[in-house]
């Protein structure tokens, strides 16, 4: 495996290969460039160039690799880095990190094109496609649900979205569970993993592999479940094929409430009532057609009436008021035209916050992470607030398109979080390149909001871990999330190289659950054997099976009739059966979604 990139995502894949798939891994970083990395099978070589040339992608080994990771920012760097690859090894796998969608997707047509024959067909065996994943765009379902619910977490992926809540105890925890609770927790539909803290204990461990026995255990049986009363839970909430709904964007163009402001709308309200009075007063006192006293008014109010000389008093009267009206009338027409036209310009500029906003997300950072879970927000009917300080940055023109507000500012100076309503935010999403900058952030707001919701990126693991529960204990009732998006992509880009199918990936505390689609054929682990005796704890579960690749045989006992808590009272889609028989015999042309720990699904595919 060769492993081309400068940043710590490159570091991490390198070091899951080896560590999690044992493989050989060479990792071809500049010099001087990102932290070291000590696994054993990992051989760092430096390049001097970005991108590498052929003399130090041919020393690196890509002739006999077997897959190629290109993880450069850059995605022009990727492009011609991967061109060079497919000439030295056509039978060779690449796996590119894209920004640009769109783009990458053409770009695997491309090289899988120039391959000459079916990439998925080698005459070593080996599949030799081309693999298009972005780390924004891996992690931001799950940075994008932190802050929508909190404890729910979402992946989604080719129309599968899995979604998972967190149940926190409330109750302190006795010898036989929490004291004081009402019943037991509705456990859901199957529990994926037992958190470190507890009622006792809100910080609990840094949630880490690091933390021993008091690290989360995920996907643990039922006994485990029993004997953990009072840990907080994470439990599977729903499965379905429907993607998320997009929200129609909305127009650029402003609004008719937003063209004059309510001040202005109040006067020209009122000058226009004084009109009508005016009008119905001449038509009283001069006995004319009500018609024609309208036309006398508005000649009296644009002053090119005739002069009202040897008329009733009351007509003179009336003209006065009507000349004196159209003075006031000017400047509120004048003021109004301006109003407009600043609105129609700002239509296209960034909106400022709107007055009386609460109950929204202040999203820090619009960079590749940002915008990618400003896009989710925004897909989800979330209310955003955007904080950038660079007006240049790429997420501020999708912000202004998206008619998102955006306030643009050092987010630690003061007056910006402020600017952005943080006080009446419901959620603080810290995601800035810089650990120092989102830290600050979220403790200002803490300040301003001592219950807000807040989800920091960090990239320093040690820095993270104190932090993470250095705020849990400082604010128990009050949800922190600390986030590393390398973390949460580093599954997905080396699964990948492997080359498997990776549907997402779940944070959990600073774990992470892993979610593919296995087929059954080839899996001694799964076939022949039922769903229960496939479920190895703290190792793999089986989730859901997939019927529409079946045979199209029935399969009468593959579901579940027995009552299941938190089950869907709705059918569920065809497809996808999620409430699977325990008895159920897996066959080799079934297919299943599996969650499985990063050590199990290396086992897995081994």
């Amino acid at each position: 495996m060769v492993v081309c990139g400068d940043d710590a995502l490159a570091h991490r894949i390198a070091g899951e290969l080896a560590e999690v798939y044992r493989q050989s891994v060479v990792l071809v970083a500049p010099a001087g460039g990102g932290p070291d990395v000590s696994a054993p099978r990992v051989r760092v070589q430096h390049a001097d160039r970005i991108p590498p040339d052929e003399a130090t992608l041919v020393e690196a080994g890509v002739r006999r690799a077997q897959a190629l990771a290109l993880l450069y920012e850059d995605d022009e760097v990727n492009m011609r880095a991967a061109f060079l690859a497919r000439r030295l090894n056509p039978h060779l796998r690449l796996v590119l990190r894209m920004y640009n969608r769109n783009l990458g997707h053409r770009m695997a047509e491309l090289l899988d094109q120039a391959r000459g024959t079916d990439p998925a067909e080698d005459d070593g065996g080996r599949d030799a496609t081309t693999i298009v994943l972005s780390d924004a765009d891996t992690a931001a379902p799950a940075l994008a649900a932190t802050a929508v619910a909190g404890t729910r977490k979402i992946v989604q992926a080719d129309g599968l979205l899995l979604r998972a809540a967190e149940r926190i105890p409330t109750g302190p925890v006795g010898p036989e569970g929490p004291v004081g609770a009402e019943g037991p927790a509705d456990a859901g539909l199957v529990t994926l993993a037992l958190l470190s803290s507890t009622a006792n204990d809100p910080a609990g461990a840094d949630g880490s592999d690091r933390s021993g026995r008091l690290a989360p255990r995920l996907l643990p049986d039922d006994a485990e479940v029993r004997e953990a009363a009072g840990h907080g839970t994470v439990v599977l909430e729903a499965i379905s094929h429907e993607p998320v709904p997009s929200r129609r964007r909305e127009s650029r163009g402003a609004s008719p409430r937003e063209l004059l402001s309510p001040r202005v709308r109040w006067a020209l309200a009122g000058v226009f009532a004084a009109i009508v009075a005016l009008a119905i007063a001449s038509w009283a006192t001069t006995g004319d057609h009500p018609l024609h006293a309208a036309y006398l008014t508005l000649l009296d109010l644009f002053a090119i009436g005739d002069p009202a000389l040897g008329e009733p008093a009351a007509r003179q009267v009336l003209q006065l008021l009507a000349g004196l009206l159209g003075l006031a009338l000017l400047p509120l027409l004048i003021a109004g035209a301006l109003e407009a036209l600043g609105a129609y310009r700002g239509a296209a500029a960034l909106r400022r916050p709107p007055r009386g906003l609460a109950g929204h997300v202040v999203l820090l950072g619009l960079g590749r992470v940002g915008t990618r879970v400003l896009v989710q927000l925004h897909e989800l009917g979330v209310p955003v607030v955007c904080v950038e300080d660079d007006p240049d940055a790429r997420g501020v023109a999708h912000a202004r398109t998206l008619r998102v507000p955006v306030v643009l500012g050092d987010v630690t100076q003061e007056g910006v979080l402020e600017a952005a309503k943080t006080h009446r935010a419901r959620a603080l999403l810290a995601l800035t390149s810089a650990d120092t900058t989102n830290l600050e952030a979220v403790l200002y707001g803490r300040t301003l909001n001592p219950d807000l919701l807040v989800a920091l990126r960090l990239y320093d693991d040690d820095f993270a871990s104190t932090v993470y529960r250095t705020l849990r204990a400082a604010h128990p009732d009050a949800l922190t999330r600390s986030r590393s998006v390398s973390t949460l992509a580093a599954p997905a880009f080396a699964s990948a190289m492997m080359g498997r199918q990776i549907l997402g990936a779940i944070a959990v505390e600073r774990r992470v659950l892993v979610f593919a689609a296995l087929g059954i054929a080839g899996q001694p682990q799964f076939e022949g054997r039922t769903v229960a005796e496939a479920f190895r704890p703290g190792a793999w579960r089986i989730l859901a099976l997939d019927t529409s690749t079946a045979d199209g045989t029935d399969v009468p006992d593959a579901r579940d009739t027995r009552d299941t808590p938190g089950s869907p009272a709705s059918p569920e889609p065809p497809g996808l059966l999620w409430d699977l028989h325990p008895g159920y015999v897996l066959r080799p042309e079934d297919r299943v979604v599996v969650a499985a720990t990063r050590a199990g699904l290396a086992e897995l595919l081994s």
